[in-house]
């Protein structure tokens, strides 16, 4: 929600099992946030992910109040760059 709102950026989500995902997501609200489902490796852009397997790639276990603000900082710094 913060990167589409306050950052304007467009966010899809990466999965293989896009059903998964979206049928979680839509009942909660997501979906007024998230641009598109798309398969691994399709898109162009910065990308929060457990491995790092593509550049511009923010590794993280979880998005939590604990490290979220240091994940908006990466995200800022690999947008500019």
């Amino acid at each position: 929600m913060y990167c589409n709102v306050f950052l304007h950026l467009e966010i899809v989500v990466e999965s293989s099992e896009i059903d998964v995902y979206y049928r979680w997501i839509k009942p909660r609200g997501g979906m007024d946030f998230i641009e598109d489902f798309v398969r691994p490796g399709s898109e162009n852009g910065v990308r929060l992910d457990i491995n790092h397997s593509y550049p511009r790639t923010i590794v993280t276990d979880r998005i939590a109040p604990e490290n979220v603000h240091r994940l908006i900082a990466q995200i800022q710094q690999l947008r500019a760059a």
